[in-house]
């Protein structure tokens, strides 16, 4: 696996379209999240599958010039969050396109809660690598790699839990927000499909995301 270059070895990255993506990405999220209120078809659902973005979005604003992100990171974050953001609309059973691929596919159940857990592992996979590679030893380590997956499953873990919770809390009003669509192994495969996609993302992306991590203005100590 490559090494990425210590925030001393990097250039100033030049201004232009890199500074303004993390601007425009912001943008499509906050506005992709304020539309998906309107008519959502579970409010409670909505909530508890955005809550994640309404957390994470301000953060990386606010963080922005003491820990920026690189662009590829800010580009994943966007889609993902789009992703939570359709799926807490819909309610993950019910989205359009997961019906059409089911149909198409001749499925027995629509797949968009598979793929949301597929991106539950791909997306964070490259989060923790970037927080590694910049704020431990691990950078250039051979132990990245598996340590990054074993992140990506445990908060995959932690997110079954708190569907659990949920479940028992809130009963029958909860099922919304399993979307276990009758499958009694719905948890072992929502974190498999985190595990394929945490490890696909670091096999197809590490590469890519030490080249764009060098383009990150380091202008504050990380």
């Amino acid at each position: 696996m490559s090494v990425s270059p210590s925030p001393s070895d990097v250039p100033p990255a030049p201004g232009g379209t890199g500074r303004r993506l993390p601007a425009v990405l912001v943008a499509v999220v906050a506005s992709a999240l304020a539309a998906s209120a309107w008519g959502a078809k579970d409010p409670t659902t909505w909530l508890l599958e955005t809550v994640w973005v309404m957390v994470g979005l301000p953060l990386a604003v606010l963080l922005r010039r003491r820990f920026p992100l690189s662009g590829l990171l800010c580009g994943l974050l966007a889609v993902h969050a789009l992703v939570l953001i359709v799926g807490g609309h819909y309610t993950y059973a019910e989205v359009p396109a997961g019906d059409w691929v089911r149909d198409w596919f001749g499925l027995d159940r629509n797949p968009y809660d598979r793929f949301g857990h597929l991106m539950q592992g791909f997306v964070p996979a490259i989060l923790v690598r970037e927080l590694l590679v910049r704020t431990s030893p691990l950078r250039g380590s051979r132990w990245l790699a598996p340590l990054t997956v074993c992140a990506c499953l445990a908060f995959s873990a932690v997110f079954e839990m708190l569907e659990w919770a949920a479940a028992v809390t809130g009963g029958h009003a909860a099922d919304a927000f399993l979307a276990t669509q009758g499958d009694v192994w719905d948890t072992q495969w929502d974190m498999f499909c985190a595990l394929i996609g945490a490890t696909c993302s670091l096999l197809l992306l590490s590469r890519l995301h030490d080249r764009s991590l060098t383009r990150l203005p380091f202008a504050a100590k990380n």
